[in-house]
């Protein structure tokens, strides 16, 4: 029998995730325990076949570095929650499906209800009007939902309300405010006030102020604009099914050698954090690591070093038609050659068109699940075309 103020957490099973641990982050970092949290969420939420949710739900992900230093891009100024456990929108651990109750109590009492309740009671602590707020992030289920609060709170529509990405995105769950946010801070100037509050049994409000570091913090990032300009849609809709696991390829993918945990363990750091070895004697760098150095013959005197964030072009490549499913049959397998030290690496290659690969193509890595096998999820490193 708790107040609704008390903060109630769930980094896991609620569309307040991400927010939720957007606010442990702020206490850990204020209280010094850790000087720096990254918060990364990320949703990928099925609706029944022809639903209207199916149509509206998207998939994607959002971080952000929190910090305590003069090189914040942005500082919070305040915060508020409320708790309020509410049947509307759900999945239970065996659904594949999202299951929810009848719209107009979702958004009545559900949705408009906390959200307007949370941000009039901000706005209020801060001592300050809605007026005073450059855009406003506001979580909604539905675009009309979200336009319909803000004239509620008093947001001019136009010029206040951050546009919900329903139309080239879609509903994104747990990261879609901090999604939202991002999309916010690609345009924000020095000095602007923003709102940011997302909605799951209950709502989670915060206050952010841009500070003038905002320039720095973007000159290396693609942001939300950049990933959509290079946006690949699906060829049919049977790929999408099949892509979520909802509808079954035909048998017969190549066979699969299943891994030990004992060597996962042994070779995590070439596997996992993608490190090669740099020999001290003549410098050669080779992946994945090596003992010997198959340039001047030296053992074991080498250091790992971290190739994962080098950009890297196309050295030789083939498409091999036997090694996909068979709804995407062809894979095209790459030979790279860092722009460090011309170290090279066998990998997949993924994100394009098989037509697409060429010779000096330009490539990054992305770490990516392969296949499941012995009970477990097995990840690599693979190489796609910068976008």
């Amino acid at each position: 029998d708790l107040r609704t103020e008390i903060i109630t957490a769930d980094f896991g099973n609620s569309l307040r995730a991400a927010t939720a641990a957007f606010r442990a982050a702020l206490d850990a970092v204020a209280s010094g325990s850790a000087s720096q949290v990254l918060v990364t969420a990320s949703d990928c939420r099925i609706g029944y076949p022809r639903s209207n949710y199916e149509q509206t739900f998207g998939d994607a992900a959002a971080a952000l570095l929190i910090g305590n230093t003069a090189k914040s891009a942005v500082m919070v100024e305040g915060s508020y929650s409320l708790s309020n456990e509410l049947y509307d929108v759900w999945r239970l651990d065996k659904d594949i499906y999202v299951q929810s109750w009848e719209d107009r109590f979702i958004i009545e009492h559900g949705y408009t209800e906390n959200m307007e309740r949370a941000v009039s009671a901000l706005m209020r602590k801060q001592a300050l009007s809605i007026q005073d707020i450059t855009k406003a992030v506001l979580y909604a289920p539905t675009a009309r939902a979200q336009q319909e609060l803000a004239r509620r709170l008093g947001l001019d529509v136009k010029t206040q309300l951050q546009d919900l990405l329903i139309d080239n995105v879609g509903i994104t769950g747990c990261a879609h405010a901090l999604l939202m946010l991002v999309a916010v801070l690609e345009q924000a100037k020095a000095g602007d006030k923003i709102l940011v509050a997302s909605y799951g049994s209950g709502c989670d409000a915060f206050l952010l102020r841009v500070t003038e570091k905002i320039e720095e913090s973007r000159r290396d990032g693609r942001g939300v604009n950049g990933y959509l300009n290079s946006r690949r849609p699906l060829s049919d809709y049977a790929r999408y099914l099949s892509y979520r696991g909802l509808l079954e390829p035909q048998p017969g993918e190549p066979f699969r050698l299943f891994p030990a945990a004992t060597t996962s363990w042994r070779e995590r750091n070439w596997a996992i954090r993608m490190h090669g070895s740099k020999c001290n004697n003549c410098g050669t760098v080779t992946f994945p690591v090596e003992r010997v150095c198959y340039n001047c013959r030296s053992k074991d005197d080498f250091e790992e070093v971290r190739l994962s964030d080098k950009k890297a072009r196309v050295f030789t490549y083939t498409l091999d038609n036997l090694a996909g499913r068979s709804d995407d049959p062809t894979v095209p397998q790459i030979g790279v050659e860092f722009d460090f030290r011309n170290a090279r690496a066998y990998l997949l290659m993924t994100d394009c068109a098989p037509n697409e690969v060429k010779v000096d193509m330009p490539v990054e890595m992305t770490f990516r699940r392969l296949y499941e096998g012995a009970g477990m999820y097995n990840y690599f490193w693979k190489s796609r075309p910068i976008r």
